[in-house]
């Protein structure tokens, strides 16, 4: 019996999201450079969480963010901080809603789609970490304003930086390695 793609994740969906969030792992303890804000650091794993979320969608974002995000905290800090785990999934969720509709797999990444690419990368990193990060470090932690919307503001600029040069060139990297429709042509 074939299942449609909207109830199960295909297998190399579910692969991309277990080696994602090891990359996400990995990343966020040797990728990490300190911003000079108190637990807050300008992360690259954003820019692969980012191109994860356009090349297998808004499922995968989500669960690489959630997954690596608690696994990265609970291995180099001892416990997750949850805010911040459900702000990396909220990330990888929007960009991949968003981005969705960028042909990446047929190998168009040109000026149109890194605009769009980037759209969505600046919505869901301000969305994270100007205002659901913040908030949930209020509620759940009941830690300083002043404070988490400083980090939020450190770690949102810094995410949509890294996004936006890293990101995007692993994007047109992964996109010059496909094959665009159409330019394949049949000799006689």
């Amino acid at each position: 019996m074939a299942q449609t793609q909207h109830n199960q994740l295909s297998i190399k969906t579910i692969v991309a999201i277990g080696i994602g969030a090891a990359l996400f792992v990995i990343l966020g303890r040797f990728g990490s450079i300190p911003s000079g804000i108190p637990d807050t650091n300008i992360e690259t794993t954003y820019a692969l969480l980012a191109l994860f979320a356009l090349l297998y969608g808004p499922y995968a974002g989500l669960l690489i963010g959630l997954i690596g995000h608690t696994l990265k905290d609970a291995i180099f800090y001892g416990s997750p901080w949850f805010s911040w785990v459900i702000a990396s999934g909220l990330v990888g969720l929007i960009i991949g809603l968003i981005a969705g509709r960028i042909k990446i797999h047929e190998g168009e990444f040109g000026a149109k789609e890194i605009i769009k690419f980037n759209l969505a990368q600046v919505i869901a990193n301000i969305v994270a970490w100007f205002l659901v990060a913040p908030a949930l470090d209020i509620l759940i932690y009941a830690e300083p304003v002043n404070k988490v919307f400083a980090q939020g503001l450190v770690a949102g600029i810094s995410n949509i930086v890294t996004v936006a040069v890293i990101g995007t060139l692993l994007a047109i990297a992964y996109s010059k390695t496909r094959t665009r429709r159409g330019s394949l042509t049949h000799e006689a």
